[in-house]
């Protein structure tokens, strides 16, 4: 992993960068655009055969994976922040979906019964996705900080595997609970399927693309000019 060269083994220790450089906010748009999307997709039931997922498979783990960066660069205060903030722009997008259902439709318009069958489960959906955000992605980011305050600069790999484990098992099952009724799962089989698909298929994603979230770590590590000037995240 690339080190900041100003930054000592001793000192980098727990220590992290400013959220005032102009990378930060980028990941903060990235984590609130890939979460938004993924709660629209989750509301579409996918089946591969015997395998029961959502929609939004293929996006939710990028946002873990941000999480991660934001974690590992900025801290716990920085990454909770995005995680607050994004549930507040979701909350609005569902509000704004809910609203453009309601307004009576144009004559000509023919695609309302679409537009509502489309977004109007999204948000229950959103509902689920904030509760499991908040559970995963909350814990995610504690163990990441946690785990860093002992160990310094060193076992990153094994930060982002441990955290991903706990904080996707958490958040997969907060969200299945609520909501798999609505993209159509009705048995206890299918549940706990879902539940299994979605926890191995996002865990996997980020441990596979660990190293590419190591790599990307320690870019932005020495491109911030003060990383390791923070030592409260």
């Amino acid at each position: 992993m690339t080190e900041n060269p100003h930054v000592t083994s001793e000192t980098s220790r727990g220590n992290f960068a400013p959220v005032g450089s102009h990378i930060y906010p980028v990941l903060f748009a990235i984590m609130a655009v890939v979460f938004i999307l993924s709660n629209i997709g989750g509301a579409k039931g996918v089946q591969f055969g015997p395998i029961l997922t959502d929609g939004g498979f293929f996006l939710f783990p990028v946002a873990y994976i941000v999480g991660d960066i934001i974690s590992e660069v900025y801290g716990f205060k920085a990454s909770r922040r995005v995680i607050f903030t994004t549930f507040l722009i979701s909350a609005f997008a569902s509000l704004t979906y809910w609203i453009i259902i309601i307004l009576p439709p144009a004559e000509f318009y023919d695609g309302q019964e679409a537009l509502a069958r489309t977004l109007g489960p999204v948000p229950l959906i959103v509902l689920a996705s904030l509760v499991g955000f908040a559970a995963g992605q909350l814990t995610n980011a504690w163990i990441m900080v946690a785990m860093k305050r002992r160990s310094g600069e060193r076992y990153l790999f094994g930060r982002i595997a441990v955290s991903t484990l706990v904080g996707e098992l958490l958040d997969t099952i907060a969200f299945s609970a609520i909501a798999a009724t609505v993209i159509g799962i009705e048995t206890l089989g299918q549940y706990v399927m879902f539940v299994l698909v979605g926890w191995i298929w996002k865990t996997a994603v980020e441990l596979i693309l660990a190293p590419v979230t190591m790599w990307t770590i320690g870019k932005i590590k020495t491109a911030e000019p003060h990383y390791g000037s923070v030592a409260e995240a």
